[in-house]
């Protein structure tokens, strides 16, 4: 876990476990045949941005409050990809980070590859625009400059134009800055590190475009192009901008929407172009509980104007495809995918998991030695009144409309209220887990509806833990049904009556992972060992 747990400095080098080369069992986007199907990424990768270098695509997404943040993943064709690392092991301002800050931290955030480096500009809403750069994409990333401070400063995105100078365009968030739906320029120094001016408003979307957002920006034939969505994160479409001069006035036409497609909200994202010459855009789709996940479209330029998606009444405007041929990139590349499962068997967890907040060293470490990871129950804050606010989970994305998570797990506790399961976690939450009362172990399930509201959970025993290990599962089924299961042997599992309806976090999906917590004060805890963690 030495990745994720590092107790100070942003600069960890990124490195993939072996795990994160494993196939995924419930989603793959490359059929095989020379087609692919959306989306690319059925995960919550929100507000992707990527680029080109080379033959190589990097993409970067939103993370919010969770550590470690800004992941980046790596493809070769813009349908297999891996989850490679993270470009922040920490959130500044440390101490703020500490405590869980649901829906504040990394909003979206732009990727691009300036004179041999790569740089990462990210917005958090309630400080300001960061920079960090980096020579290689494995790291080390520089720790995060605050190029433009402010509240309600959001998706910044740089440009250096051919005469050398450098500019930054931007929306705001309204509940910060009191205003949205407008796009901002700004003169950056060449270094792109700090702002130098305050802006100018170069497009306003209130009459037609209302939640304008994300922009990014380009040049392709003597025309600068903002491209950005509007209309919101679910029901939006993808809106481009174009003028001769970068400051204006811009022309707008809408390239892409949901038509007659199953897919709502079709915007926010990157225009990437292969090294043979074609044009591809990824963006996401809102999909509630399964969160923001990655849709990949064929792009065209028709009259200097960008059609994204399959235009089937040729009026300039594109809809979502779900099954398109694959990118020309050259050789086939082999099928993979962000990592699930784990298998605990490394000096890393995979690179799929984060925390809630950043971690502290002292919440897990890898056991080699045994094969597992080791959550300790770390004592809830008086102020925690649910698992919502607790920073110490460990949390992934869902990975698919549906799937199976179990973990084996060994309790040992040492003080009465040490807890320790499986959860899935977001607004509402369930989790099935172990706890020590009277010096016994129990198994039980809880669930906390509008935990986000510091509601209580409400708890059901099941029994007495009947062994040393013991198997946790939920199933997941469309729609975000969750149903919890145990196993005292692995082989056989008891199903627990009821099922419970995953809800999102604050701007994110819901996640399903592992946790222990405390409740006494203590001067050591207990803990709980994860042999594995298995997506089928």
């Amino acid at each position: 876990m030495k990745a994720l747990l590092l107790a100070g400095g942003l600069t960890a080098p990124l490195a993939a476990t072996a795990q994160q080369q494993a196939l995924s069992k419930v989603w793959v986007a490359d059929n095989g045949n020379g087609t692919y199907k959306n989306p690319v990424i059925n995960a919550d990768y929100s507000d992707p941005d990527a680029i080109r270098v080379g033959n190589d695509f990097y993409m970067i997404s939103s993370s919010f409050n969770m550590s470690p943040g800004l992941p980046i993943l790596h493809s070769k064709d813009l349908v297999n990809w891996t989850l490679i690392g993270h470009a922040l092991q920490r959130q500044i301002p440390f101490e703020h980070f500490s405590k869980v800050q649901h829906g504040n931290g990394v909003w979206a955030p732009a990727i691009r590859y300036h004179r041999n480096e790569f740089y990462i500009y990210y917005p958090d809403p309630d400080f300001g625009i960061y920079m960090t750069k980096a020579s290689s994409i494995k790291g080390p990333w520089s720790d995060p400059v605050l190029v433009a401070p402010g509240s309600g400063l959001i998706d910044p995105c740089p440009y250096w134009d051919t005469d050398g100078k450098a500019y930054l365009v931007h929306a705001y968030a309204g509940s910060r800055a009191g205003i949205k739906s407008l796009i901002v320029l700004k003169r950056m120094n060449a270094e792109g590190t700090k702002v130098l001016d305050g802006g100018t408003i170069v497009f306003d979307g209130h009459n037609q475009d209302p939640t304008l957002e994300g922009p990014k920006m380009h040049k392709r034939n003597g025309y600068y192009y903002i491209l950005a969505p509007a209309g919101g994160v679910s029901t939006g479409w993808q809106l481009a901008l174009r003028s001769k001069n970068i400051y204006g006035p811009y022309e707008r036409k809408v390239v892409m929407d949901q038509g007659s497609s199953a897919v709502n909200g079709p915007h926010q994202g990157a225009w990437v172009n292969t090294a043979a010459g074609e044009d591809w855009f990824l963006h996401f789709q809102d999909k509630d509980a399964y969160g923001r996940v990655v849709h990949l479209q064929p792009m065209k330029w028709v009259n200097d104007w960008p059609v994204i998606g399959e235009d089937k009444d040729g009026d300039g405007k594109g809809t979502p495809v779900s099954v398109y041929k694959k990118p020309a990139t050259g050789a086939a590349q082999p099928k993979a995918t962000p990592g699930d499962s784990d298998e605990f068997d490394g000096l890393q967890a995979g690179l799929q998991w984060q925390w809630q907040a950043n971690p502290s060293a002292y919440w897990s470490h890898s056991n080699m030695s045994e094969g597992v990871l080791r959550l300790f129950a770390i004592r809830m804050a008086d102020s925690s009144r649910n698992l919502w606010n607790v920073p110490n989970l460990l949390l992934q994305k869902f990975p698919a409309d549906a799937f199976t998570a179990t973990a084996k797990l060994r309790f040992r506790p040492r003080q009465e209220g040490d807890r320790a399961g499986l959860v899935i976690l977001g607004v509402d939450y369930a989790q099935l887990s172990l706890v020590m009362k009277d010096s016994v172990v129990y198994l039980e399930q809880g669930i906390n509806i509008q935990a986000d509201k510091g509601k209580k959970e409400m708890f059901k025993t099941i029994g007495k833990a009947a062994g040393r290990d013991i198997w946790l599962r939920v199933s997941v089924a469309p729609g975000a049904i969750c149903k919890f299961s145990y196993s005292d042997n692995g082989k056989d599992y008891t199903d627990i009556p009821g099922s419970f309806t995953a809800r999102p976090g604050r701007w994110v999906g819901a996640k399903v992972g592992l946790f222990a917590v405390g409740t006494m004060r203590t001067n050591d805890a207990g803990w709980v060992d994860a042999d594995w963690f298995r997506i089928e």
